[in-house]
């Protein structure tokens, strides 16, 4: 395991670990403050706080499976495990927000107020507290190290401080307003849902194919300019990722009275330059110059 990928699976081990232990205690104490209170909304958000757990487990499992090096099977690798990892996270919170629209409509037709009281506003504190820490960690180590599945878990974890927010303002509004939990937690919903939105497409893109940006194409150009000594024509452009592995394929139009021997010096030349540069894979096929272009 190379120096890059083994911070990638330490920091993602940290953050599955801590989110764990983390929101595993939050569920004792929300769990608790909510049978004492007679809240319904702190047993429920209790049990949110807990599959944030489950969802950490699968970030854990992700990594690990990432990490596996290539075989016959899977010749590129394990890198898309966490793609998978983070559809399951994105479900996990459809799911979420599913069960807090179905309760928030209910709370609003059956007219449901909520009396908090001094444990509960402790517990949410504390919860919105650990939480944000937690997504803080989470995001960053997901940056660092180019995890969209940490990333998810961190927006997953940020989400739930959200939710602990506005439950907070339920506590000091809802003895003024009975339908403030109801509405809070529809709002909630809009959160959880559009988080869960996000973290679908940024793994589903990748999975489906991804066009490359504009901002890689001029790189590349200027990559190739660099290693060839001349401006070639670059076409045909494909980006195949598979977690921290990333394949690149195009073609590179050479002067066509350079010879075979030539050509194969130029290119691996371009190759290491873009492995270098981009920390991509590339497979480089070369066309004479004076050839018709083809889509």
């Amino acid at each position: 395991m190379n120096a890059k990928s083994y911070s990638r699976t330490r920091l993602g081990n940290i953050e599955g670990w801590l989110s764990i232990a983390g929101n595993i205690g939050l569920f004792i104490l929300k769990y608790w403050a909510g049978a004492v209170t007679g809240s319904i909304a702190l047993i429920a958000d209790a049990w949110h706080t807990l599959s944030d757990s489950f969802s950490s487990v699968i970030v854990l499992i992700g990594i690990k499976v990432s990490n596996k090096p290539a075989d016959r099977e899977h010749p590129f690798g394990h890198g898309r495990a966490e793609l998978i990892a983070s559809l399951v996270i994105g479900m996990l919170l459809l799911f979420i927000a599913f069960n807090f629209l179905t309760e928030s409509i209910n709370r609003l037709q059956t007219h449901q107020s909520v009396d908090y009281g001094t444990i509960a506003l402790i517990a949410v504190i504390a919860s919105i507290i650990v939480k944000e820490a937690l997504a803080q960690y989470a995001i960053w180590a997901g940056k660092k190290t180019r995890s969209n599945t940490l990333k998810a878990d961190g927006w997953h974890h940020r989400t739930d401080a959200i939710s602990s927010v506005l439950i907070l303002i339920g506590i000091f509004l809802g003895k003024y307003f009975w339908w403030i939990d109801g509405v809070l937690g529809l709002i909630v919903t809009g959160m959880i849902a559009w988080a869960a939105y996000e973290i679908l497409r940024d793994a589903i893109h990748p999975l489906l194919g991804e066009k490359p940006s504009e901002k890689l194409k001029q790189r590349l150009h200027e990559i190739s300019r660099e290693a060839l000594g001349f401006d070639p024509e670059i076409h045909h452009i494909h980006l195949h990722r598979y977690g921290d592995h990333v394949e690149l394929t195009f073609h590179v139009t050479l002067p066509s009275e350079m010879t075979l021997k030539s050509a194969h010096e130029h290119v691996v030349k371009l190759e290491e330059k873009i492995q270098e540069e981009l920390d991509m894979i590339p497979t480089i096929h070369t066309d004479p110059s004076g050839m018709p272009e083809k889509d």
